[in-house]
């Protein structure tokens, strides 16, 4: 079964071609970053204005590099949320469309079941049960996961998502958006014994997560820097530094509680944040003292892309759910609601 992928939920433009039974076959994608990084954020209006100049050349593009042509194709997945309303307007609208001239259905698709099986690309896939670690850029939470579509929530941000308080803390910083890959780049040059951020919510019971009074704690560090002498170049990378050490130690404790309470040893972690150097580095070395092991995905599958929308769709199409007539794109989509699949559908493809 050959699935075309199409991920629009916000800024980036995400275009792939899965096949059930060879795997993954070509994938493109186009980031709006430059748009976007003179507002300090994603624009939703220039984002879907993007979205729509961009799908269907990707497409085109996906479909030469495959050396695949319409009739091929099986069926069409699509981010139907959550997201950006208007940008997945978009995707859904082209891939309906798309499904309907070429005779195939199309199936709408969860944005973050799409992170959290992205790790099922890769050679050696996690096998269920396991917790998942969500971590991209509005999301921050831990799942148990029995299969596809049987999902607990175990913990979630309370506010600021991990990924939102890395863009914070890098404006606080004067550095461009997003601000995840700026924080790590200085954290890098940074001393780690100058600072020692908090921890939030560690010494609470429970899997929540809460990221504001981090973000608190780092604007006060920043003005006292600025008060002091003016924020210099090391200022800088001695708070990144500081800050990204507080925020992975914390997802470290909460993914190890999380595992112990659900007497599980394997844990998932996808999102863009996974893609983090540091946090892969701690939560490996943290696991591997208990027994346990993490799996992601390769980086290029960390953000937002149309592979592992194309890879979720293909389970789920491949276990009989398509659209119906009223399917509608959903800007907040809780992930429990999803439909499991059965044991024997779709989930060893």
């Amino acid at each position: 079964m050959l699935i075309l992928g199409l991920e629009t939920s916000c800024d980036e433009t995400g275009v792939a071609l899965y096949d059930t039974t060879r795997g993954l076959l070509a994938h493109s994608l186009f980031s709006q970053v430059d748009i976007h990084v003179e507002y300090g954020g994603v624009v939703p209006e220039l984002a879907s204005r993007d979205h729509v100049r961009k799908a269907l050349p990707l497409i085109e593009e996906v479909l030469a590099a495959a050396e695949c042509s319409p009739e091929d194709i099986d069926g069409v997945a699509y981010t139907a949320g959550p997201g950006l309303i208007g940008a997945l307007m978009v995707g859904a609208t082209l891939a309906r469309a798309l499904a309907w001239g070429w005779g195939v259905p199309s199936l709408g698709v969860h944005h973050m079941e799409g992170h959290l099986l992205a790790p099922m690309l890769e050679p050696e896939r996690p096998e269920f049960p396991f917790v998942a670690l969500l971590v991209s850029g509005g999301h921050t939470q831990l799942v148990r996961v029995d299969g596809i579509g049987q999902y607990r929530l175990l913990g979630e941000s309370l506010d600021d998502a991990a990924g939102e308080a890395f863009d914070k803390a890098a404006k606080m910083l004067d550095l461009p958006y997003p601000g995840g890959p700026h924080i790590a780049r200085l954290a890098e040059q940074g001393n780690p014994d100058r600072f020692n951020f908090p921890r939030p919510m560690v010494n609470r019971p429970g899997l929540d997560f809460s990221f504001s009074g981090l973000k608190t704690y780092t604007l006060n560090t920043v003005n006292d820097c600025r008060e002091a002498s003016g924020l210099t170049e090391q200022d800088k990378c001695d708070i990144a530094r500081a800050f990204e050490e507080a925020v992975v130690g914390t997802l470290v404790i909460k993914c190890r509680r999380a595992l112990q309470q659900e007497q599980l040893s394997t844990l998932v972690m996808a999102g863009g944040v996974s893609a983090n150097r540091n946090l892969r580095a701690s939560l490996g070395k943290a696991l591997a003292k208990e027994g346990a092991r993490v799996f992601y995905p390769a980086p290029e599958f960390c953000t937002d892309n149309g592979a592992m929308i194309a890879y979720a769709g293909a389970q789920r199409l491949l276990a009989g759910q398509v659209d119906g007539e009223n399917t509608a794109v959903r800007a907040r989509w809780p992930m429990t609601e999803l439909p499991p699949l059965n044991e024997q559908q779709g989930a060893g493809a």
